[in-house]
């Protein structure tokens, strides 16, 4: 099978402000668990940012050094709606990891 070869950069979609880019924070019992022994925090994303996108964007709003960041696209689960068969949507993830000499983020 030949290689394709791209004539430019990917395209995702329009560009993203960075309130756009980062959604909601995911407040879960491994993610309050993470973020106090790891200093790492996970966000529902927008599914056309990149990371250096969603690193910009937590700097940029929360005041913080990003030392890395993980992405997960997770899956829409099936549902059932009015006995139709139906799913949802497909969403993404972020782990941010903050640096050592960076501060915490306060969510409440």
């Amino acid at each position: 099978m030949p290689k394709l070869h791209r004539l430019g950069p990917r395209v995702r979609g329009p560009k993203l402000e960075a309130y756009q880019v980062i959604i909601r924070p995911l407040i879960t019992e491994k993610g309050t668990h993470q973020s106090t022994h790891r200093r790492a925090y996970t966000f529902e994303v927008n599914l056309w940012a990149t990371k250096d996108e969603i690193k910009a964007a937590a700097e940029s709003l929360f005041n913080v050094k990003v030392d890395k960041v993980r992405t997960q696209v997770r899956m829409g689960k099936k549902k059932k709606f009015r006995f139709l068969p139906g799913k949802l949507s497909n969403w993404k993830k972020a782990i941010i990891t903050l640096s050592a000499d960076s501060g915490v983020i306060e969510f409440y």
